[in-house]
């Protein structure tokens, strides 16, 4: 009778373990990037009564299997579920949610820690962390928004207010629609005008103005002027650049004059200007010499000529004034992208994520903190969509995977086990007395 009572006393101890995994799960199923725990029972050595034997031929005797009692149960393991929780849209642009696998990284102190847990915000210092102040870590991007995610991972800053250099302009891009030419009557001119930006963000209106070279079919000359300090003009290119179209695509064939021109129609053509707006009002790097673009043939919104459309424009211009980091958002990849006050948006860093030969094996830290263990696998880290690492998906969450119909469910379950190892208790309590009063 000892057996049967030691073996309900594990049961209870085991059950209780049940309850107490459930109350954590039904505790945390607000929690963000909470994982789900489900507990792993397994029987005690069980107690030899007798053991194996062999049969002893067909006149003799059978086999005999072994005769063992079972000694009770324990909690052999906590697993936790790794089923994606759902996504609760929250338009905060520090909260992240992780969309696969893998863990935001972060340093806690002077531990590395892993979270699936994004609800982030910015410190006084601009750094992107935790609730517990942990630093997410990740790739700074440089001044010019170049980021390297071989490099070591470090914080992300995210500093509000910082300013964008000013840049010069080195490229204009050219786009739309010219109207088809065929060479006869009144020559039609269009024109376009575009801000570029001096080495110290000042705009530099740029006038471009496409004319129809009258008496010739599908040809154009392109001249571009800025305004200059004696209130004229200054003309771009000594000699205009004339713009010859295949009649039968509408696509660019040949360029040439202007300040010399580089490519062909598959790859696109570079057409360079002979002189640069005049100094002052204007400063350049004494290096900048502008290139007009017009990109390749059939390429989305490329320089074209078909009848009765009217749409060429300058798309496009490098280069910038000084602005202020505004707004930012985080990308499906983990790049953090600012958007700035000259209308300018550049990468300013990338999140980094972990992934685990055995994301069961981590050590839980609290704080909706994990870390590694002997069992766990060194944490593989490296930017998100990349080596089987999900996506982040910025302004959303990812809430607590509990089931909590599945969590009440268990809990009657429990219950039932635990009642029925106290009946075993009472009942073998009630067997003992018996003997006890036996005369």
């Amino acid at each position: 009778m000892e057996r049967s009572l030691l073996a309900a006393v594990s049961g209870i101890a085991a059950n209780q373990d049940f309850v107490d995994t459930i109350g954590s799960n039904i505790a945390n199923v607000d929690t963000v990037g909470y994982e789900s725990e489900d507990p792993v029972f397994a029987n005690l050595l069980a107690e030899q009564i007798s053991g194996a034997s062999a049969p002893a031929g067909l006149a003799v005797n059978g086999g005999i299997n072994p005769v063992a009692v079972g000694s009770g149960v324990r909690l052999a393991a906590v697993l936790h579920s790794t089923q994606q929780g759902s996504m609760e849209q929250t338009n905060q642009s520090s909260d992240v949610a992780i969309s696969g696998s893998g863990y935001l990284v972060a340093i806690q102190g002077a531990n590395q820690v892993y979270t699936r847990d994004g609800q982030l915000t910015l410190d006084a210092n601009g750094n992107l962390v935790t609730a517990e102040g942990g630093l997410i870590q990740g790739w700074q991007a440089t001044s010019t928004g170049a980021i390297n995610n071989t490099n070591p991972i470090t914080a992300i800053r995210i500093p509000t207010g910082e300013v964008m250099l000013a840049s010069a302009t080195t490229n204009i891009t050219m786009g739309g629609n010219l109207p088809a030419w065929a060479g006869t009557g009144a020559a039609p001119t269009q024109t376009t005008t575009i801000d570029a930006y001096d080495s110290l963000g000042n705009v530099v209106p740029v006038t471009f103005t496409m004319t129809g070279v009258t008496g010739t079919a599908n040809e154009w000359t392109m001249t571009a002027t800025t305004p200059n300090a004696s209130g004229g003009t200054t003309q771009l290119f000594t000699t205009p650049a004339t713009i010859t179209f295949d009649p039968t695509t509408g696509q660019i064939s040949t360029i040439t004059g202007g300040g010399g021109v580089t490519g062909a129609p598959g790859t696109g053509f570079k057409v360079s200007v002979n002189a640069m707006p005049v100094s002052p009002p204007y400063y350049f790097p004494a290096s900048d010499t502008w290139t007009v673009d017009f990109p390749p043939s059939n390429a989305v919104g490329n320089v074209t000529q078909f009848a009765n459309q009217n749409t060429f424009s300058a798309l496009n211009q490098d280069g910038n004034a000084a602005g202020v980091l505004q707004t930012y958002s985080i990308g499906s990849d983990g790049t953090v992208t600012g958007s700035f006050s000259n209308g300018r948006s550049m990468s300013v860093g990338q999140l980094a994520l972990a992934t685990f030969a055995n994301p069961g094996g981590l050590q839980e830290l609290g704080n909706n903190a994990y870390g590694t263990s002997s069992n766990s696998g060194q944490a593989l880290i490296g930017a998100p969509l990349t080596g089987g690492r999900g996506s982040l998906v910025g302004g959303s969450l990812e809430m607590s995977n509990v089931n909590l119909a599945n969590q009440l469910t268990d809990l009657i379950i429990a219950q039932t086990d635990y009642q029925a190892n106290t009946k075993v208790v009472t009942t073998t309590a009630t067997d003992l007395q018996s003997i006890i009063n036996m005369p």
